[in-house]
């Protein structure tokens, strides 16, 4: 199969249409511009033949003796036959029959032609087509013309030289459609060649890749969009290569822990204790929870968390939450209430989810707020949604760093070291778990004033 680029096929497409258009309006233009001439022409010598007749019957008092007066006139060419006003046209030569056929008031043939004979007797069908004769105001006969007239040698000529020009036109019309039709393809093929180089960039890994943005119209959108695709294919892969980096540092410091504790344990530099083994058990923990977060977010990312949903009072679902930490909140002096209506419309969320993400909001303000200080649960309902908020008066988080929070294995207290249960991946799971539902979730804070958690859920 033989492989025809865009371009070419454009080309000839435009070069298709623009020829057939071009031809079809040479043709039209030339057959009307030969029909109209010959129509001219004929009306004009109808009009001399008329006037001559008309001239004959006014002088005679009658139609004897018109056709022999016609055909005794002295030749004349009708190259040069005067106008029709001129007095006395020439008509055709002697013994020349005339081109028209004049009928009396009777029906009765005067000037043969046509096929009719001198005296024959025509009828009203045959009359219907003629042009009626009329002197001061009295019809007194009728002229018969033929299809057309032949044309003489100078007429001839002309209509020749119409058609030449016509070809000439069509010709200098197909030349500018080529260079159009070229113009117009590379124009509409040149951002497409550019898509095609930069998706190829792509294809080897090349990720950020930008084509200019020249029009508006559907290509610019094209390449707007490839743009917009480029730049967060690299991002994401910024971000994987990133989270790989983060995933091989959580789990290089337990198993780094839980080497050494082996390897003493094998060269016999340790003694096996109690310490010992619940370290190593923390250990192993904190390497589950990391790798049941990361199973969660994978499902979360894939569409694939499943959620058993249920009808649940945004009261109750907040009280689980809070009585689940309560013992926590007065070992740290912290005062943990929730502020709620019992008569909210309940939710249809998966409780054990929802708990989930709570907790992990209930469990970062508890590690941020210090003696002293109070944690407050609330819930608020609007027509179509009800809001949960979580709400504590601790360290808070700086502006700079409040976007970046529902980032993975982001921590907006670098300082601070994973403990019990902290993976880095809470609040990234929590949106994830929030988002499952149809729901959004965003945080408020202020450095030095606390910060506040809102998630938005909606009621159906």
């Amino acid at each position: 199969m033989i492989r025809r680029s865009l371009t070419f096929k454009l080309l000839v497409a435009f070069l298709s249409v623009s020829l057939a258009g071009t031809v079809l309006v040479a043709f039209l233009a030339g057959r009307t511009t030969t029909t109209e001439f010959d129509r001219f022409r004929l009306e004009r010598d109808r009009t001399i033949f008329s006037g001559e007749v008309t001239a004959f019957y006014q002088s005679a008092g009658s139609w004897t003796g018109v056709d022999d007066q016609i055909r005794r006139r002295p030749a004349g060419d009708r190259a040069d036959r005067p106008e029709p006003n001129r007095a006395e046209p020439p008509p055709p030569g002697p013994g020349q029959p005339p081109p028209f056929v004049l009928v009396d008031q009777q029906g009765q043939v005067v000037i043969p032609g046509l096929d009719y004979r001198l005296g024959q007797r025509l009828s009203p069908r045959d009359l219907a087509g003629g042009s009626p004769l009329e002197l001061n105001g009295q019809v007194i006969g009728t002229v018969l013309s033929p299809p057309a007239l032949g044309r003489d040698p100078a007429e001839a000529q002309y209509v020749a030289r119409i058609h030449r020009a016509l070809i000439v036109a069509t010709l200098g019309a197909t030349g500018l459609a080529l260079l159009l039709a070229i113009i117009l393809a590379r124009t509409l093929t040149g951002p497409l060649r550019e898509l095609t180089a930069a998706t190829q960039a792509v294809a080897k890994g090349h990720l950020e890749q930008q084509v200019p943005v020249r029009t508006q119209d559907e290509l610019g959108q094209l390449a707007a969009s490839f743009n917009q695709m480029s730049a967060d294919l690299a991002q994401a892969n910024q971000l994987r290569r990133q989270m790989t980096a983060d995933i091989a540092h959580e789990l290089r410091n337990p198993l780094m822990v839980i080497n050494g504790y082996v390897e003493g344990l094998a060269d016999g530099v340790l003694q096996p204790s109690a310490p010992m083994f619940e370290m190593m058990r923390e250990e192993t923990q904190h390497l589950q929870w990391l790798v049941d977060d990361l199973r969660t977010l994978s499902l979360a990312d894939a569409g694939e968390l499943k959620l058993n949903r249920r009808p649940v009072s945004p009261r109750e679902l907040l009280t689980r939450v809070a009585t689940a930490h309560d013992h926590l909140a007065r070992q740290q002096q912290i005062e943990l209430r929730v502020e709620a209506a019992a008569n909210l419309p309940d939710i249809a969320v998966d409780p054990d989810r929802m708990t989930q993400v709570l907790k992990n909001l209930v469990s970062n303000a508890l590690r941020y707020t210090t003696a002293g200080g109070h944690i407050v649960l609330s819930s608020q309902a609007r027509p179509n949604e009800v809001r949960l908020s979580v709400r504590d008066n601790g360290a808070g988080i700086a502006s700079e760093k409040l976007a970046y929070i529902f980032e993975r294995f982001y921590r907006a207290d670098e300082a601070r070291t994973q403990s019990s249960g902290e993976s880095g991946l809470g609040l990234a799971i929590a949106k994830s778990i929030v988002e499952a539902h149809g729901g959004t979730i965003t945080a408020e804070s202020e450095e030095g004033q606390g910060t506040t958690f809102i998630i938005w859920l909606p009621l159906q």
